[in-house]
């Protein structure tokens, strides 16, 4: 390999595993530069708690991604979390916790099971849940036309109370991502989960428990979506009925645009966090602008995401050659 080829394939790398921060930094200067208002620190803390739930969500879609996996189900698991913790409210603030966690962990528990005991295909079978979730949450709202009002003056104040002027979903959720940092880089689950994308045969043969890793990402990600919902039902003081969708497409841009391949094996929560905070600054600037409205972020989030997936495919092929 030459030397020009050695320089190429790192500067690839370094554009796979950083490329979402240095373009964050990129914008969060000219928007410095720009936007008076964008300096301020209630805006910062703005972003931050808007980017909450989200980053929650594609925490755990980047476990899946990395397995080579996709779950269409966080969307709708993020509503119905959401409208369980409100409608659990009422018998306290474990149960309001403990609910939607537990039904969005059982559906996910069901994803994983199905894709790695029968073989279908992950799209398929998340999108079944994506429906049959979406109607759990139909049924227990009656079609949608209750809402259910959070009773609980502790739970509701996990959603709205703040510690140095940042929310308290902020610190729960940035816990929650130092622990999935170690989770994937420190631990033999996390080992497992990039050898199963990498190569899932190769993985077998190195005595990875295969199953055992794909019905725990699946799991994961069941978890972390219910969660969202929770700790979004907590900040509104609701369960919104009307919540969620797309939200699956929009947690796989983050983790995408933050530099994890959708082949598999490759990937960082370091960079899915830059890749959500992008998108989050990308909204927030939208919002500023007067004669813009909020569709246009779908419009740059596609964008986005279509120019990383291309610098991917390359990045594929330069190391195979």
């Amino acid at each position: 390999m030459t030397v020009l080829a050695v320089a190429q394939r790192r500067a690839g790398t370094a554009f796979q595993r950083q490329g979402a921060l240095a373009v964050l930094a990129v914008v969060v200067l000219i928007a410095f530069g720009a936007f008076p208002n964008f300096r301020s620190l209630d805006n910062a803390a703005t972003i931050l708690v808007a980017a909450a739930p989200p980053m929650l969500i594609a925490l755990g879609m980047t476990f899946v991604i990395i397995t080579g996996g996709i779950d269409l189900s966080v969307g709708s698991l993020y509503v119905l979390g959401g409208v369980l913790a409100a409608w659990a409210s009422q018998y306290g603030f474990v149960a309001a916790i403990a609910v939607p966690l537990a039904v969005c962990g059982a559906i996910g528990l069901l994803n994983g099971a199905l894709i790695a005991y029968t073989g279908m295909a992950p799209f398929i079978v998340t999108l079944a849940a994506l429906l049959g979730a979406r109607g759990l949450m139909r049924a227990v709202s009656d079609e949608g036309s209750t809402t259910y009002i959070v009773q609980n003056d502790a739970f509701h104040t996990l959603g709205t109370g703040s510690l140095l002027g940042i929310g308290n979903q902020v610190w729960l959720v940035a816990i929650i991502v130092l622990l999935g940092m170690v989770v994937l880089s420190r631990t033999r689950f996390g080992n497992s989960v990039y050898a199963v994308g990498g190569s899932e045969d190769a993985a077998a043969l190195m005595g990875v428990a295969v199953r055992r890793t794909r019905i725990g990402v699946y799991v994961l990600s069941g978890l972390l979506a219910g969660l969202a919902g929770t700790i979004n039902a907590a900040k509104l003081g609701s369960g919104v009925t009307v919540l969620g969708a797309g939200m699956e497409l929009d947690a796989i841009a983050a983790v995408v645009i933050g530099g994890t391949l959708l082949t598999g094996g490759a990937g960082t929560i370091a960079g899915t966090v830059a890749g959500v905070l992008l998108l989050g600054v990308i909204q927030n600037l939208i919002n500023q602008v007067g004669d813009l409205n909020s569709n246009w972020q779908q419009v740059i989030s596609g964008a986005f995401l279509a120019l990383v997936v291309v610098a991917q495919t390359y990045l594929v092929r330069l190391r195979r050659t």
